[in-house]
């Protein structure tokens, strides 16, 4: 059997391996496009996976943003471009479309914040100047929060703290016009400790609303006993307490600012939680007025002028202030009491303890009510006196009046017990006055004269002797003898003195009469012997002896 193919079956095998080959390989040809393909697919994958995710910034206004070129960075590094710039539906704001970094996701929270970085000229100085050639940009502060957003709200101002700065953040709500802008200090004892963040103006309740930051440590200077007050450049006041002017830091001198602090008769207080909010007033004074929020209210029927009399004018006590004046006038159309003859200007006062040391928790106002009740009729009164004669300011005097103990009508006026009054200051004086004037008036002036006129004849008759005393003790003193006088006393006086010099140490007669003492003396020592045994034995004198004995009378000798 041979294995030799056959003729025949040879072209066939050919023909079927020609057919087969194109279909078994594929052309080289078609490499180059499944590359291409491939290529393209992957930098489309790659395009869209390194692409970060659109954003929608809301602004007021859009200056010096620009689609393609601003840029949006955190610590000056580039995280993101803006990509459109479009007015919303309501044409009201910006809207700006922008493209961030695939790596920020974890910055985009709901309490991140966004804001425009521009040239800026402020109280803190020149900021901003990097982008005079650059252009502005968008700075974004990542927030501490967990929960994502894609909407955010950019501000024209750069915040005054970081979002996760240590602080405390707490609310002012007041009635003041005034120029608080964000950005503003908050000042303690003078020194800065926090910033404005936020400032806006409820319509519905009239009042502004301010956000304050207070940086760690000085947070822990707030506490519930705390007060707030506006501190503008310079408080300039004129009152009772003469002129006072109380300058703030420069800072707040330039723009003004808040202040803050616990008044001196009030404890440090308890520490706050966030949020709290606090009154904010209009100065110091009203400030610590406002930590008095316990009084008794009494009217003043005032019948004297209330000129210089104002709101917050102090009510003292013998120099010490126990109250304020509430309103000047008050309730003005209010009916009078009946028992008041003349018309009386109503003035609404204040009694507070607080002032002299009660706190809240001991303070009972019915007991103080009693107490004043009984004060009245002691002779309690008050009075309008002036407290600075430059600015013409007055204050209400309380005193006891001894005389008026018992002239006390109880009397309300507009439902409120009218705290009894007496005449003060000019007034009393012009009452004074007045009766002095009437006792005058009713004096007998007819007798009066007809004394006078009496007195003065004898003091006529009395200037007539002393004229005629007068004449001649001149007459006398013209006499030529009275003349010579002073002459004759002179000689008698030179006579006298040279007598005297004929008595000095150094004269003869002086030293003659000096030797008659010596001899004179010599001569009584001698003589004290004798006297002494002429004292003791007065025989002496005529015997020799005491101790002889008596002699013998003897006849005559006879020779």
């Amino acid at each position: 059997m041979s294995d030799t193919p056959r003729s025949d079956d040879t072209p066939e095998r050919d023909m079927h391996r020609a057919r087969a080959t194109p279909q078994a390989r594929l052309s080289p040809i078609w490499i180059v496009p499944i590359v291409a393909i491939l290529i393209g697919a992957w930098l489309v994958y790659d395009n869209y996976r390194s692409r970060g995710p659109l954003i929608t910034l809301v602004m007021s206004n859009a200056e010096g943003i620009e689609a393609g070129s601003t840029l949006i960075k955190t610590r000056n590094v580039e995280v993101g471009r803006v990509e459109r710039v479009n007015l919303s539906e309501d044409l009201a704001t910006a809207e700006i479309t922008a493209r961030m970094s695939p790596d920020t996701e974890a910055m985009l929270v709901e309490d991140s914040r966004f804001w425009v970085v521009k040239p800026r000229i402020g109280r803190e100085g020149i900021s901003g100047l990097g982008t005079v050639l650059s252009g502005a940009y968008i700075q974004l502060e990542p927030g501490a929060s967990e929960r994502a957003t894609r909407e955010f709200q950019v501000s024209d101002q750069p915040p005054v703290a970081p979002a996760g700065a240590d602080g405390l953040r707490i609310n002012l709500v007041s009635q003041l016009g005034n120029s608080l802008r964000v950005g503003d200090p908050v000042t303690y004892q003078g020194y800065t400790v926090g910033r404005i963040e936020d400032t806006q103006f409820d319509a519905q309740t009239r009042r502004m609303l301010h956000r304050v930051f207070i940086e760690a440590p000085y947070d822990t200077l707030v506490t519930d006993t705390t007060r707030f007050w506006s501190a503008s450049g310079i408080d300039l006041r004129l009152d009772t307490e003469g002129i006072r002017v109380n300058v703030e830091s420069l800072e707040a001198l330039l723009g003004g600012g808040v202040a803050f602090g616990v008044p001196d008769d009030m404890p440090l207080g308890r520490a706050i939680q966030p949020d709290v909010t606090f009154n904010l007033y209009a100065d110091e004074d009203s400030a610590r007025q406002g930590t008095f929020n316990r009084y008794l209210e009494y009217v003043l029927l005032v019948d004297d002028t209330v000129r210089g009399l104002s709101r917050g004018a102090p009510v003292e006590f013998r120099g010490v202030r126990i109250g304020t004046v509430a309103a000047v006038p008050w309730n003005f159309s209010a009916p009078q009491p009946d028992a008041r003859s003349r018309f009386a200007i109503p003035v609404l006062i204040r009694i507070e303890p607080q002032r002299i040391g009660v706190t809240g928790e001991e303070l009972d106002l019915d007991d103080w009510r009693e107490r004043f009740d009984r004060l009245f009729d002691f002779g309690l009164r008050a009075s309008l006196k002036s407290g600075n004669l430059l600015t013409g300011a007055m204050f209400v005097d309380l005193n006891f009046h001894r005389d008026l103990a018992d002239d006390v009508t109880v009397e309300t006026f507009a439902e409120r017990r009218v705290f009894p009054t007496t005449p003060g200051g000019f007034a009393r004086i012009e009452a004074q006055v007045t009766d002095l004037l009437d006792k005058l008036n009713g004096l007998d002036i007819e007798p009066l004269l007809a004394g006078l006129d009496r007195n003065l004849s004898a003091s006529e008759a009395m200037l007539g002797e002393v004229r005629a005393l007068t004449a001649s003790l001149q007459g006398l003193l013209d006499d030529p003898g009275t003349r010579e006088m002073p002459g004759n006393l002179n000689a008698t006086l030179e006579e006298l003195r040279a007598t005297l010099q004929g008595l000095s140490p150094e004269s003869a007669a002086y030293r003659e009469l000096t030797g008659a003492v010596d001899r004179l003396d010599r001569l009584m020592r001698d003589l004290q012997p004798v006297a002494r045994t002429l004292s003791e034995n007065p025989r002496a004198l005529l015997f020799d002896s005491l101790e002889t004995e008596d002699p013998q009378p003897r006849a005559p000798r006879r020779d």
